[in-house]
């Protein structure tokens, strides 16, 4: 079992990224509310040093603000979604460190995963299966203004982004709406000169 995993305890973990869409979790999640996380920034860093692929990380940042997902989790599980994020360290954060209509768990650990940043050489490059996920679930747990957020506020999407909607390599892939994608990369190609390139 994971730290704190007593049988029928729970635990919550902030998403920011992939976990936002709850078609990508894996555990029998006991509920998943939006919330934002104060004093964090998102960011796209190097998977690894030996490649450019890139995973979505936070960083500590006064002033801050990111949208997400806050998942209530049962601290059995939590095993398995340190798994998942392999290339993460759960981090504990502070009830007051979220924003939640209806007031934040206290009485419960709270967590959030952080990816080590790894130097390298080479533009990073985005899995584009992987961003729709998470663009998926930030539209649906946020709407449109939510998405706009997302990329306004990620930093580093001046990566190159890699066309493998049609054969996704991301293991969790998703299914868009035909408007979902429409969307997804008009908002793109304003802010990656290069995305029509990628995408064709």
């Amino acid at each position: 079992m994971g730290e704190g995993a007593t049988s029928g305890a729970l635990v919550g973990y902030f998403g920011y990224g992939s976990l936002v869409n709850r078609d990508t979790h894996r555990t029998e999640i006991v509920d998943a509310l939006p919330a934002r996380l104060k004093g964090w920034r998102r960011h796209w860093v190097r998977r690894d040093e030996a490649s450019n692929r890139a995973l979505l990380s936070v960083r500590r940042e006064a002033g801050a603000v990111i949208d997400g997902l806050l998942v209530l989790d049962r601290a059995e599980n939590l095993a398995a979604v340190d798994i998942r994020e392999e290339r993460y360290k759960r981090v504990l954060i502070a009830p007051d460190d979220l924003e939640l209509t209806g007031g934040v768990p206290s009485d419960f650990p709270l967590y959030v995963y952080e990816a080590s940043v790894c130097e390298g050489k080479g533009r990073l490059e985005i899995i584009q299966s992987y961003l729709d996920a998470v663009l998926q679930g930030f539209l649906r747990e946020h709407g449109r203004a939510g998405v706009e957020r997302f990329i306004h506020e990620t930093d580093g999407f001046d990566a190159a982004i890699l066309a493998d909607r049609k054969r996704p390599t991301y293991p969790r892939a998703v299914t868009l709406e035909a408007e979902e994608q429409a969307f997804f990369d008009a908002l793109l190609m304003q802010i990656t000169p290069d995305f029509a390139s990628f995408v064709r």
